[in-house]
């Protein structure tokens, strides 16, 4: 299973911000495993470090902005974006400016300055957020939607729509986050000469320098207007009748703006604060569609602390149960788990079907037949004990006798015809033959009961 990742070390950049102009240094640092991404206002030192997480965002107006109180940090998607693709699952982020730097528009610094720190491995295992069935957000009135649905990765489709002779239809795909360093990071943010004025109004872009941005002409103006804009960028007078982009620096890619809006799709999903698996489909997005769909994955992660396992019933099982019944003494009708579908250096996934022949329904009950909760602790324990059993060699010659049983939950009732996923996890390592479980059992998607086990592995006399 993969583990949890911090930087390797801590780096810094240094910039304007957008919406203030003031010189802004950030500073990345390593975290200890299950912090997530957190954000210190180092210039407010008695003011709570922030969550960077979908419900804490206040703001998506001109760049996503998580704020708690009174303290707020804007335009933290690219950052976001750069941190998420790269894999690092927790990081301390200080900040002393009430935003992120502009740098370029992009997220391309970020990205550099990480891969040139590396990453530190952490001993938690990899938490993903596996998308199950398909989630949908729509925006009636823009036609913006943004669609998740299952797949064995992380990708993203995204297609924008404008009314305009300049930038009208384009389209980016992002295969593998493995594509994110060399295509996405680099592509910058893009406004309208038509928008800008309004921005200036409104104080929205009061430091940026709009070189870091795609500054599109697309809808004549005064030249006046247009000279005055030319002269915040430092560029030459462009001729009023000529529509087009009016940066000096070429584009980087010819659909760099969709791009762009890739990347902040990114950047505003990994406020969601675990990787995901699933592949995102993007229509005409923007920082407040996406953080809609953030938050309804955030509202599932805490209605369901842990996820349940794929179950594929068609791929061929780790151990079936002539291996099972090798490795436990346990016989009818107490062997409780019928096959094994995974299995890792700590946690293990077990499968056992519950048929109505089971004769515990005979007495439990009758009427309204119920699996009674400590026989799924057992099922729980022998799944475990499988996973301790994994770690010996010989494990024949080895049995595992349970000590303790801690936490137990039961959530929802086991009836015929259900199919239970038995997930065991190690809560430490293994020390002098005991082991600390926690057990989770789910009937599909939800969470039936839980526990948590001390056990000790003992060679057979």
């Amino acid at each position: 299973m993969q583990k949890q990742n911090t930087l390797a070390a801590s780096f810094s950049l240094q910039g304007k911000g957008l919406h203030t102009g003031l010189d802004i240094q950030i500073t990345f640092n390593p975290a200890p495993e299950n912090h997530g991404y957190k954000i210190k206002r180092i210039d407010l030192p008695e003011q709570p470090i922030i969550d960077a997480v979908a419900e804490n965002v206040v703001s998506t107006q001109r760049g996503t902005v998580v704020g708690k109180k009174e303290v707020m940090i804007g335009t933290i998607e690219h950052a976001m974006a750069a941190l998420y693709a790269a894999g690092v699952d927790n990081c301390l982020i200080e900040v002393n400016a009430p935003e992120f730097p502009i740098l370029d528009g992009s997220a391309r610094y970020y990205a550099e300055e990480i891969q040139k720190v590396g990453l530190q491995e952490q001993a938690a295992s990899k938490d993903y957020y596996i998308v199950k069935h398909k989630i949908e957000v729509k925006d009636e009135e823009s036609g913006a939607s943004i669609t998740i649905l299952p797949d064995d990765t992380f990708s993203v489709n995204v297609l924008i729509s404008f009314d305009s002779p300049v930038l009208n239809n384009q389209y980016a795909t992002m295969n593998s986050v493995s594509e994110f360093a060399s295509e996405i990071a680099s592509s910058r943010t893009f406004v309208f000469v038509r928008e800008i004025e309004t921005l200036l109004q409104h104080n929205l872009i009061k430091g940026g320098d709009l070189d870091n941005a795609i500054v599109i002409y697309d809808q004549k103006v005064s030249q006046e207007s247009l000279d005055k804009i030319a002269d915040m960028m430092n560029l030459p007078h462009k001729d009023v009748q000529n529509l087009g982009y009016i940066n000096d620096k070429p584009l980087t890619f010819d659909n760099e703006p969709a791009r762009h809006k890739l990347l902040d799709v990114i950047g505003d999903l990994a406020l969601i604060g675990k990787p995901i698996r699933g592949r995102v489909i993007a229509t005409h997005p923007g920082h407040s569609i996406n953080n809609k769909l953030a938050r309804i994955i955030r509202k599932d992660i805490k209605l369901n602390d842990v996820q349940a396992p794929v179950y594929d019933p068609n791929k061929e099982p780790i151990m079936d149960i002539n291996r099972i019944r090798e490795l436990l003494p346990h016989r009818y009708p107490f062997l409780l788990v019928d096959k094994i579908i995974e299995i890792g250096k700590n946690y293990i996934v077990g499968v056992k079907n519950i048929s109505v022949n089971e004769p515990f329904f005979q007495g439990h009950f009758p009427q309204e037949p119920v699996m009674p909760g400590v026989l799924q602790i057992e099922a729980m324990a022998q799944t475990g004990g499988l996973l301790v059993l994994n770690t010996v060699e010989e494990p024949e010659r080895y049995s595992t006798y349970f000590m303790k049983i801690d936490g137990v939950k039961f959530r929802q009732k086991v009836v015929p015809g259900d199919t239970l996923v038995l997930r065991l996890e190690l809560l430490a390592p293994i020390r002098r033959g005991i082991s600390t479980m926690k057990g989770y059992v789910f009937v599909g998607d939800k969470l039936v009961s839980e526990a948590e086990f001390m056990a000790q592995i003992i060679k057979n006399k």
